[in-house]
């Protein structure tokens, strides 16, 4: 213990006399946002290059998931205290773009993401239980009669609110994620693997169909499951918005869109006219004043006397 001490201390005074970045190989300096979007570019483009298909997270506004299944989905991780702590460092890095790219496969997140360096981040998430997959489809028979709505959300409030449940429905719990990556930081949830899994949140706004793909289930098995009542009419629907999701989850989820400005325009009073500013005034008479007559110049001019000749 006491040499590593001695190595750590001899490898501070040596850095700090030579005027180099002092981090002891554990944290690199801050890069700011400007930089480090140029730092993407660069990277994204390198990949490219190179033959890489990338598929980069792209956030468009300030909330990351707009639809049912990313907001249910970036709830459904803030609800649980081990990530609520970690996730916040990680909305920045995934709403700058520091997530170059995003595979979601059955059972596997992989993805790049462009911090100090370009990190390599792996997620692993075991697939839905059978029996709860079993239970749900049970639930929904005859309630999902076409795979459009399934994935668009439009369902009854019931059953959104089963696949949203904790623990018992769709949605994957902490025990059942392992976190990687190849960053120094010790910590399981760093800031690149928290930027990676609000990118899954974006992503399953485009790709709802990525979610029975990453729990390895088929969707499939709800049409099966429906029989004869799949031709039906579908009955009423809806969707949960950002107040039940909060409601459900226990979470304050990001709008879409920004809340209407509570403080409204003064209208000035209307202006009533009194009895009296009605009547219009009578103009007064006036007497024409006498002209004056005007006295005439003299044009008399006086006569000069000849000068006198000698």
């Amino acid at each position: 213990m006491r040499s590593f001490w001695t190595s750590f201390l001899s490898t501070f005074e040596l850095r700090w006399r030579n005027k180099t970045p002092v981090y002891a190989g554990f944290y690199k300096p801050y890069v700011p946002v400007a930089a480090r979007r140029t730092n993407v570019a660069k990277a994204a483009s390198k990949l490219q290059k190179n033959g890489k298909k990338i598929a980069p997270v792209i956030i468009e506004g300030r909330a990351i998931a707009k639809t049912f299944w990313g907001k249910a989905w970036c709830a459904n991780l803030e609800a649980y205290s081990d990530y609520a702590n970690r996730l916040p460092r990680g909305r920045t890095y995934a709403r700058n773009g520091s997530v170059i790219d995003l595979q979601i496969d059955s059972g596997c997140i992989s993805a790049l993401v462009q911090g100090s360096s370009l990190y390599k981040t792996t997620v692993t998430i075991d697939p839905l239980d059978s029996g709860r997959w079993k239970a749900f489809v049970n639930t929904a028979t005859g309630q999902v009669t076409n795979l459009l709505d399934l994935l668009q959300g439009r369902l009854s409030k019931e059953l959104l609110e089963s696949i949203a449940a904790r623990d018992t429905g769709l949605f994957p719990s902490p025990k059942e994620i392992k976190l990687g990556c190849s960053c120094p930081d010790w910590a399981d949830m760093c800031k690149h693997v928290a930027a990676v899994l609000y990118g899954v949140g974006a992503r399953l706004d485009d790709s709802p169909e990525l979610f029975f793909t990453l729990r390895g289930v088929d969707m499939q098995d709800l049409l099966a499951a429906a029989g004869e009542s799949a031709a039906a009419p579908l009955g009423e629907s809806a969707s949960l918005d950002e107040g039940d999701l909060s409601a459900l989850f226990g979470v304050e989820i990001e709008s879409a869109t920004p809340a209407p400005s509570t403080r409204e325009k003064a209208v000035p009073p209307e202006k009533k006219e009194s009895p009296s500013s009605k009547i219009k005034p009578v103009a007064k008479k006036t007497r024409a004043k006498k002209r004056q007559p005007v006295k005439k110049a003299s044009t008399q001019i006086a006569r000069k006397k000849p000068p006198k000749v000698s």
